[in-house]
This record gives C-alpha cells, structure tokens and sequence, in this order.
C-alpha cells in the first residue's frame, strides 16, 4: 500500500474513531481532542510527503511515524475500554462481588497513573476529571460496605458464649455459690491448674468476614479516608464490648454505691467481678485486639489507638469497682476478698501488658497496675487491722460453761484461710517488706495475730469469779489453738517449737485447775491436823487415835464439797473429747485412790454407827461414774442429781 492510500486510510479510522467517540455520553471531548491532534498531524505529514515520495528515507519516517500513532491510538482506546468496563462495575457497587469491586478501583488509579505521568497527551483533563470522579463514588461506596460489614458483625456476644471459651473449672455451672468467695476461689489457691488451664478467644467476627474488612480499610486508608474508618470501626467494636459485658452481668459502680451495700450484697458482686475480669481480658479484649491486628495488618493506620478507644470505657467500668472496693471502708472479713481480687489482677498482669500494649493504651495498663498495688496495700493495712482488733477486742460474749469463745473459732478459722493463700501473700510481703524472707514473714505475721488472741483470751478469762473455770477456759481455747494448727498448714509456718510451747501452756492451765478446783475437797481427805480428842478413850473400836466425830464431819464434808463440784462442772464444758476424758482421768487417778484410802481406814468408825449411808454416800465406783459427767455442758436449768 502506498503512503497516500496509508494516510487515506488512518484518516478514515481516525474519523470512525472519533465518530465511535462521539456516541459516549462521558469522554467525547476529551477524546476528540487527543484524537483532533493525530488528525492534524497525519494531514500536514501528508502534505509534507507528497512532494518527496521519491526520497525512500522519507518514506521510511513516515511509515514510522505512522506506526507511532497507531500504536499510541490503540492505547488510549485500551483505556477508554478500561473505563467503561470499571464504571459499569463500580457503579454496581462492592456488595456483591468485592474482589471484582477492588480490581475495578485499581484499574481507575492505573487509568489516573497513565494520564498523569503521560506528558504528551493533550486535553487529557476531561477523562481525569470523569476518572477521578469515579473513584470518589468508588470509595464511598466501600466507606458504606465497610460500615455495613462491620455494624453488621458487630453484635455482642452472649454470655453462653463466653462461658463456653473458658476452662471446664471455671464455667459457671461447676463453680461453688459466688456468695461465698473464701469457698469459690479455694481450688485457685490449692495449686497450679488454673495456670495451664485453656482458654479458647472467641470468634467475635467470622474468618471469611476479616479479609474483606483488610481490603475495604486498606483501600479505605490508601484513598486518604484512615478518619471515617478509624470512627466507624471504633464506634461499632467499643458499643459491642460494651454490650456484651453489660448482658454478662457487669455493672458501673463506684464508691458511694460499694459503701452502701450490705456486706453479703457486696461479697457477691466481689465474686462476679473476679469472673467478668477473667472473661474480660481473657477473652474479651483478648478478642478485639485479635481482630483488630488481623484487619489492619499492613494498613498505615493506627491500630493501636483504635484498640485503646474501642476498650477504653470497658475498662474503666471493671476497674472502677475494684477500686471504690479497694478504698471503701476497711474490715477483717473484707482481706480475703482483697486477697482474691489482688490475685486475679496479679494473673491478669501479664495479659494486659501484652493486649494493651503501645502507647496509646499506656493509661489502661497504668490503671490495672495501680488497682494491683491499691488492693496490696488495702490488704495489707486490713492486715494490721485484723490483729489490731483481735488483741483489742471488747466483745461482752461470755461463755458461761468454760468453752472455746467465739472469738477463738474465729481468729483461728481466719488464720487457716490466710494459708490458702500463701503464695499470695508472700507476694504480697515482697511489696512491702524487705530484709527477711517472705516464709518468715508470713510466721511473724501469724504469730503476731496468736499472740494477740491469747492476750485478749487471757482478759476474758478474768471475767470468771471461780478461777478453777479461769483456766478451763483457757485450757481448752489454748489447746484449740493448737490442735488447729496442727490440723492446718499453719504447723509448717509456726513449727513445731511453737506447738510444742503452746502445748506445755495447755498443760499448765489444766493443771492449775485441777490445783485450784479440788484442793479442798483433798484437804477433806488428808489425815493431817485430825487430832484426837477427849472422847477418843471411850471409843474402843477407834485405832486410828481420831474422833468418830471429826471423821463424820469429814464425810459430811466431802459429800457436800463433791456435790456441789458436780453440780456446777457437769455444766462447765470441754468440747474436746480426749482432752475431756484426760482431764477426767487426771482428776480421777488423785481422787479416788484418796477417797479409797480414806474409806477404808476411817470406814468402820462410821458403818457401825447410826445411818452409816448418810456419810458414806458414795462408793469409789459412784464416784468415777459421776466423774464421768463432769465438763458435759449440762444446762443451768437442770435439776441436781
């Protein structure tokens, strides 16, 4: 073909190729323009090449040339056909086919790229302008899919849910009644297994639903809208967590609330928080920052800010109660519970460090480290206070019959529940001690609260008039001392010197009872200072040199002082049972042979008299019978045997 029928025909497709343009309700100037300047060019190279059809180098450039705009022709014709195709996509929108939806944005971004970088196409505003606009309605459209999805799945998670994550031991149908917390966290206390235990995070959006929310705040962020995105995403995850620990049973209360409540009441929201703290963090938050890092993974967004404003109300909502807990009023029965809560932040500690990590969550993990040193200190200045109160106590409780008071069993069963909690209160003693070991520390401790309850016992004591039932009771509130901490883990922190001094101190009362409860009634027995009389002589069957007169007083005597013993110590009361029969027996083993000896040898001069039975009223066997009444805790009412 030559040269005049080649430019003759790149005429022609040049006027069908703006003819074909100017059907497009988008692109026609532009297009006809870019295309315009071919068209002039094709016509002066004509011009040009007609007076020189001989030259072959000519002919040469102008095949060239030629080839040129073919070739730059069918490239902007490759992106028109580009853009119809995206339009038709994104004006389908992303709901759809989303894959599809992104190559689409792509390819408009590839058609902006061409246009801008290529310098030599003329009148090219038009097809940006269109382009531009496109992609504007491009990422609105994506904003709004974005906002769906995510509101979509944002639904708060019910409790069922949750409890199903969590170790088989801590799922609610397994716990202990939550009204009892010193009972409810015991197995945590007793060894590791919580430690190991498994906890499944919880799907809080489906996997086939977080690439497609990567890729929507990727092109998101990538269009310049990180600010829509960062709102819309905060706003739907903060309101979900928030409703899902709502619908688990977590309430905002703070100091005057805590105060107000009556201590069951309290004890009981106590043991649900340590849960919902568990659930909280474990999986909860544990959650959302999964999803969070899986969806903007890679994405120049400030995830970590999201995290922190997403969690930030939850988390002061938790905190809160543990701290209007920790700085309401102080009270012995409140230590365990501090204790179980300084536990649970303890155990969590690790946790929030890695959840709420970066800078912008740096406050949160500030508060959860504060709550853990406010609920130490708490703990240990109720600490203080337990002993303070024990040593001081002023209770008018008496116990009448001798028994173990009331504040025994209790300071005791305080102290055999300190030693659930050992390891956290070493812990507790590296905070705030220093230069001894904590296993020391924890003995001082206890010693110091012992110490207290025996000085207080010691004054109570003192209420009794009859100081044979003085050291009864202390007998017997001093050996329940002991046979606790031997019966606890308590005996491996006191020791056995302890136990063993504890021991003698039981001995000595009970022998200081026996030396001042039966001493009289030996005394009726003892042989000395019975001096004989005028009448011995005319008594000849007497041939111990004593009057049968003084023996019978010494009978009268003795059956008074024994009746009136047993009457009043068969009320008196030592619950131990072996301790009750040794006494028992020690009393026993001096009286009757005693009460034998004096039978036998003053016996006849009263059996062959008048009434022998009104002096002679019991036998050694009577006796030991009713010896086996005494410390039975008759009641007063009862009637004399």
């Amino acid at each position: 073909m030559g040269v005049p029928q080649a430019m003759d025909a790149l005429s022609r497709r040049a006027g069908m190729l703006r003819e074909s343009l100017q059907k497009s309700q988008t692109n026609t100037d532009s297009m006809v323009a870019i295309l315009g300047s071919f068209d002039h060019r094709l016509s002066a190279l004509e011009a040009a090449m007609r007076p020189t059809q001989v030259r072959t180098h000519a002919i040469r450039m102008a095949h060239e040339n030629i080839d040129k705009s073919l070739k730059a022709a069918e490239v902007i014709l490759g992106q028109f056909d580009l853009s119809r195709q995206a339009e038709a996509t994104i004006l389908r929108g992303p709901h759809e086919d989303l894959e599809s939806y992104l190559e689409a944005v792509d390819v408009l971004r590839g058609i902006v790229r061409f246009f801008t970088t290529e310098k030599n196409f003329r009148n090219a505003d038009g097809i940006l302008n269109h382009v531009n606009g496109l992609l504007a309605k491009s990422i609105s459209k994506l904003e709004e899919e974005f906002r769906q999805l995510v509101i979509s799945y944002s639904k708060p998670i019910e409790p069922d849910r949750l409890f199903d994550c969590l170790p088989t031991s801590l799922r609610p149908s397994l716990e202990q009644d939550s009204k009892n917390p010193q009972t409810t966290n015991h197995a945590e206390h007793s060894g590791k297994s919580l430690e190991t235990a498994i906890y499944k995070t919880p799907t809080l959006i489906p996997p086939r639903i977080v690439p497609l929310l990567h890729d929507l705040a990727q092109q998101l962020v990538q269009a310049g809208y990180q600010q829509q995105c960062f709102r819309i995403y905060r706003d739907a995850r903060a309101s979900s967590l928030e409703s899902s620990l709502r619908k688990l049973g977590v309430e905002k209360l703070g100091k005057d609330d805590v105060q107000k409540m009556q201590w069951e009441a309290l004890e009981a929201k106590i043991g649900n928080w340590i849960h919902f703290m568990r659930i909280a963090v474990k999986l909860l938050f544990a959650g959302e920052r999964k999803i969070c890092d899986q969806i903007f993974d890679g994405v120049n967004f400030q995830k970590n800010l999201c995290f922190a404003e997403v969690t930030v109300n939850s988390v002061a909502t938790l905190l809160s109660f543990g701290e209007a807990v920790a700085k309401s009023k102080r009270s012995p029965e409140k230590l365990f519970v501090l204790l179980d809560m300084y536990e649970i932040m303890r155990e969590l500690q690790s946790e929030f460090e890695t959840i709420f990590e970066g800078k912008p969550c740096a406050d949160m993990r500030e508060a959860a480290l504060s709550l853990t040193k406010r609920l130490a200190q708490t703990a240990q200045e109720t600490f203080g206070d337990f002993e303070e109160a024990v040593e001081k106590d002023a209770s008018k409780t008496t116990v009448l019959d001798g028994t173990v008071h009331p504040l025994t069993s209790y300071v005791i069963n305080y102290v055999k529940f300190l030693f659930d909690y050992q390891s956290t209160l070493k812990q507790l003693f590296q905070q705030f001690e220093t230069g001894n070991e904590t296993d020391s520390q924890l003995a001082i401790v206890t010693m110091r609260i012992m110490q207290a309850l025996q000085s207080n016992l010691d004054g109570k004591s003192k209420q009794y008039k009859d100081p044979a039932l003085t050291y009864l009771f202390l007998m017997n509130n001093i050996h329940y001392m002991v046979r606790s901490v031997r019966r606890s883990e308590a005996k491996d922190i006191l020791g056995d010197d302890w136990i063993q001094r504890h021991r003698r101190i039981v001995q000595q009362n009970a022998n200081q009872y026996k030396r001042v409860a039966w001493a009289k009634i030996h005394q009726t027995l003892s042989v000395q200072g019975m001096n004989s009389g005028p009448s011995m002589a005319a008594d000849a069957s007497n041939s111990s040199g004593v009057s049968r007169a003084t023996i019978k007083e010494r009978f009268k005597a003795f059956n008074m002082q024994f009746e009136e013993l047993h009457q009043k110590q068969s009320q008196w009361t030592v619950p131990d049972q072996e301790l009750r029969e040794s006494l028992r027996l020690a009393v026993a083993e001096v009286l009757l042979p005693a009460y034998r000896s004096f039978v036998k040898r003053f016996g006849p001069l009263v059996e062959n008299g008048k009434n022998p039975q009104k002096y002679i009223r019991y036998t050694p066997g009577e006796l030991e019978r009713l010896l086996g009444e005494f410390f039975e805790g008759k009641t007063w009412a009862e009637p004399k045997r």
